[in-house]
Parts: C-alpha cells; sequence; structure tokens
C-alpha cells in the first residue's frame, strides 16, 4: 500500500501535461511540502486539443488561451519540467522513459504516477515531439488553407465538428459550409435541448446540416480537397476542404504495458482514477477509461486526481469521480455575440465577449492555473508570421 514517509516528499511524475495533465501538476505543485513535481511533454507548452474551430479561424486569439509556454505558469516554477516523449513504463522499478530531441533516453523515477497523455485525434492532437517553431508554422498553414477555401465540408457530429462549423461559418462568411453528420441530430452526447437551439444558431449562420449522411472514411483523415462518398447512399459531395471531425480517437499508451489497459488501449481506472491493479499509479483526461464520455477529462478530474494522490500518500482514502448523463460546456466557442455555456440538463448561460475575455486574463488565470505570466511580443506575432 502507497503511503509517504514522512520524513521525505514523494517524487509524483505526470506524464503528459496537456489540458488535464497541466490542470493536474498545478493541484499536485500546491502541496510542495508533500510531494516533488516533475511533469514531462512533448510539447513546450499547453497545446490544447480544445476548441478547434476558433483555433482554425482565428488562431491569433486561440493561442492567447490554449497554446501557453510552461515557463508562463508561475506555479510551475516550482515543479521540474522534461520536454521529450514517453518510451516506456517500468513498474516494478517504478521509472518512465523518456526520449529527448537529440534521441538520448532517461529514467525518471516516481513514487506516485499520473498517466495524461490523452488521445491523438485528426490532425490537431497528435503525440509528436515538437518546438514552438514547428507548433506556430502548422497553426499557420491551417489557418491559411481554411481562409483560402471557397467551400469546407465538415465531417463529424460531435461537438468539435459542429464548433467548427460555426466558428468557420462565422470568419469566413463567403465561403460555403456544409456540416454532415450521421444521426438526425448531431450532439448525441448532450441533452437534446442543446441541439435545437445550437441548430437555430448554425441555421442563422447560414451552415448547411445535411443529417443521415454517413460519410466514407478515407485511411488518411488529413485536411483535403472533396470529394466526400457516403456508405449511406447519398450523390458525393465537392468541397475545396474536407475538415474530418469524426472522432477516430487512439489513446496515446503504445509506451505503457498491456496489463495496464482495457481492450481499446485505454487506461483501466476505477472511480477513484486509481489503476486497479497498480497503486501508485492513476489516470485522468482522455487517456483514462473512466466512463463512456471519457468524463475525467471535464469533470473536474484533474482537481480530483491530485487530491486523491495526496490523500494516498497520507494513507487516507480517495474520492470518486461524479460521472454525469450528458456532456457539457460552451460547445460552439466564442462567437462574436459572446459564449454560450450548457449545462447537463441542457440549459444556457451566455457570456457576452468582452466580459468573457476579461473573466479569462483575471479570474481563470489566477484561480485556475495559479498565475499566468503576460506573452512575449515575439510569441503574442507567431501568428502573424
Amino acid at each position: 500500500m502507497l503511503r509517504l514517509d514522512q520524513a521525505s516528499r514523494a517524487r509524483v511524475v505526470v506524464a503528459g501535461m496537456g489540458d488535464a495533465g497541466l490542470l493536474a501538476a498545478i493541484n499536485l505543485v500546491r502541496h510542495r511540502r508533500l510531494v516533488d513535481v516533475v511533469g514531462v511533454s512533448s510539447k513546450p507548452g499547453l497545446i490544447s486539443g480544445q476548441s478547434l474551430g476558433w483555433r482554425l479561424a482565428r488562431p491569433e486569439e486561440w493561442v492567447t488561451r490554449f497554446n501557453i509556454s510552461y515557463d508562463r505558469f508561475r506555479v510551475l516554477d516550482r515543479a521540474r519540467l522534461v520536454h521529450g516523449s514517453l518510451t516506456g513504463l517500468d513498474t516494478d522499478a517504478r521509472t518512465v522513459t523518456v526520449r529527448s530531441a537529440d534521441g538520448t533516453t532517461t529514467r525518471e523515477p516516481y513514487d506516485a504516477l499520473v498517466l495524461a497523455t490523452g488521445v491523438s485525434n485528426g490532425f490537431w492532437r497528435q503525440p509528436e515531439l515538437q518546438d514552438q517553431s514547428e507548433i506556430d508554422k502548422g497553426l499557420r498553414d491551417m489557418h491559411a488553407r481554411v481562409a483560402a477555401a471557397d467551400s469546407i465540408a465538415i465531417v463529424g457530429g460531435g461537438a468539435t465538428a459542429v464548433g467548427a462549423a460555426a466558428q468557420l461559418a462565422e470568419a469566413f462568411p463567403a465561403a460555403r459550409i456544409d456540416l454532415y453528420f450521421p444521426g438526425d441530430r448531431a450532439l448525441t452526447s448532450h441533452h437534446p435541448d442543446v441541439w435545437n437551439a445550437v441548430k437555430a444558431r448554425l441555421e442563422r449562420l447560414r451552415v448547411h446540416l445535411y443529417p443521415g449522411h454517413r460519410a466514407e472514411l478515407p485511411a488518411d483523415l488529413s485536411p483535403a480537397a472533396g470529394p466526400v462518398t457516403f456508405v449511406t447512399g447519398q450523390p458525393p459531395a465537392e468541397a475545396g476542404l474536407v475538415l474530418w471531425a469524426v472522432g477516430r480517437a487512439r489513446p496515446n499508451t503504445g509506451w505503457l504495458p498491456e496489463d495496464l489497459l482495457d481492450p481499446h488501449g485505454y487506461v483501466r481506472v476505477g472511480a477513484d482514477l486509481r489503476t486497479p491493479d497498480h497503486d501508485r499509479i492513476w489516470a485522468v483526461g482522455d487517456v483514462a477509461a473512466s466512463d463512456a464520455l471519457r468524463g475525467s477529462a471535464r469533470n473536474g478530474g484533474p482537481a480530483l486526481v491530485a487530491r486523491n494522490v495526496v490523500a494516498a500518500l497520507r494513507g487516507k482514502p480517495g474520492r470518486d469521480l461524479r460521472i454525469r448523463g450528458h456532456a457539457q460546456g460552451a460547445v460552439l466557442g466564442p462567437l462574436q455575440d459572446g459564449l454560450e455555456i450548457f449545462s447537463y440538463a441542457g440549459r444556457r448561460v451566455r457570456i457576452p465577449r468582452r466580459p468573457y475575455f476579461a473573466l479569462e486574463r483575471y479570474l481563470e488565470g489566477p484561480f485556475v492555473y495559479g498565475g499566468i505570466r503576460p506573452a512575449s511580443s515575439q510569441v503574442a506575432d507567431s501568428m502573424k508570421q
């Protein structure tokens, strides 16, 4: 049974520092008298998988919220960060193996390990080792391709596809935006009232909706020119650019022992996000098989897993993740008239655009992330090059 020797601090390794891993690390660092935190990431900073549409339509805004260098997070001054690719885990020796950009490998020992390596999905969520210049170039190049297209077909019925349709329709009103999804409605993981509200908004933005269109998926889901073909019998659809947002996610777990994984490659966890056969290992975010909706990525999972690690180190029981029946959140992202946030029950709250950005700056930065240093002018201008 894991329990901390009170004479020393425990070393907690957070494997993966995306949306969930970053928040888990920040919550752990706040217990600095109890733990030393080591974060391992293939990126030099947060490069979020959230809000694809906003990222494509207005990358200069998106980067201020979702692409932030780790050295800007004040709390992480008290952590040690390792830039490299995770290549192995030895549960007996309690080490993870990391390969750096120059090909050298190191082993990071742990007393407790939090797995937060997420999933690969489409062109916007990939685990490759990158530096900031490569990330910036990818963002600029993809925005340029979208801006140059006179027609864009978006394939998928989840929040990523629907949000992309709204953002691109607003940002590029001269382009035709088509949204193809297989069911009678999109957003099937949300309360039905959410789709009713979002559908009306998409129609006002002149997005063309095509329910009942199940696309034939190509082997390569990279953005490309059409046509899109359908297994449901409709004629092919031409498009200057096709965005595949079909949810073909692949967990980034190829470096992990198979006994940690479920049949689909996700990390098996209990309700407290601890792995059932290894009492020193937890998982959080999209990589964790917590429930069908991967609810630990959004329902306070990072704070919960940090609390449960600390509780285990103190010899106390952890708490269980509260699973919701429907997804929640800001489906469309911030549009010109503000941001709409939907609850599990389908209720919505609208925050006007200017107050939303003020809340981001003055509340989320200090209270969620523990303070974020201002970006340099070089970083701020990277999307304009």
